[in-house]
């Protein structure tokens, strides 16, 4: 498995048949404002040359300054060599609730936003309560500096303004049943769908452990301070899926994902908590 690209879209199999697959594994082979982040994404763009795109956003708006000179930004590699393993430090626990949300097209991605209260994460006593989910193509999160086909955003804001993100990664396989709920709305024109009750618990998360690190949003402003947990667990989805939530946009992009930025002094710990899920 070492030396192969994971952005072609091809599954991991075992005897022909699809397997999950870890973070760990790819990695050794067989081993209030900032929250909603930036509503309107014209001003912005993807383009690597262009005059909006990643490199130039912290010249658009003085309040987007840390997209260019901040020192913790996202999104970084997580190289297995920088990952520090802290077992029994660390303790989440998974309250989500049904609510009603909208899934809204905001110029590059689609996210999908609770209306009412969704319910939350506490980790190490802090609750953070869901704001919104939103998906980018690929990954913008890297395993030795290679993206997988999809990445999914969970994020979460505490009573005080304090971020937290939680990152799951997939790989091509099996149809992601949550993906599945939302297609049939996920490719309508209208900037904003009213979806109805949606069941966060249907995300399925499926890990026990995180890579962890302090980076920042990976959109305008890129706001720094936000606590990110990158389910160690890597789900599947379909090569449809990814390319629906890509063309649902309408923005001509091949991608939505910000180039990996310097980890600088940050350490990247993989964090085996106790986890307790609400139910």
């Amino acid at each position: 498995m070492v030396g192969r690209d994971l952005v072609d879209g091809e599954e991991f199999t075992l005897n022909g048949v699809p397997v999950e697959m870890d973070i760990c594994n790819i990695l050794t082979d067989p081993l209030k404002e900032s929250v909603e982040i930036y509503k309107d994404e014209t001003e912005f763009n993807y383009d690597p040359n262009g005059e909006k795109g990643p490199a130039q956003w912290g010249r658009i708006h003085p309040e987007w300054g840390a997209c260019s000179n901040g020192s913790m930004q996202s999104p970084i590699d997580l190289m297995s060599d920088s990952v520090d393993v802290v077992s029994h430090t660390w303790r989440i626990q998974r309250s989500y609730i049904p609510a009603n949300a909208t899934l809204s097209n905001r110029g590059h991605d689609m996210m999908l936003k609770w209306e009412g209260g969704a319910g939350g994460i506490e980790i190490n006593g802090t609750e953070y309560l869901l704001k919104q989910c939103h998906w980018h193509s690929p990954s913008e999160h890297t395993i030795h500096g290679k993206r997988l086909p999809l990445e999914a955003h969970m994020v979460h804001a505490s009573l005080d303004g304090e971020v937290a993100v939680v990152g799951i990664m997939y790989m091509i396989g099996g149809p992601d049943s949550f993906l599945t709920s939302l297609q049939s709305v996920a490719g309508a024109n209208e900037q904003d769908t009213v979806v109805g009750v949606v069941d966060p618990r249907n995300i399925k998360i499926g890990s026990m452990y995180y890579y962890s690190y302090t980076g920042s949003l990976t959109t305008p402003p890129c706001t720094e301070n936000v606590l990110w947990a990158i389910a160690g667990k890597v789900s599947t989805a379909t090569r449809e899926q990814v390319r629906l939530l890509r063309v649902a946009v309408h923005d001509e992009s091949d991608t939505n994902a910000r180039p990996t930025q310097p980890i600088n002094s940050r350490a990247v710990k993989i964090l085996i908590p106790q986890v307790k899920d609400d139910v």
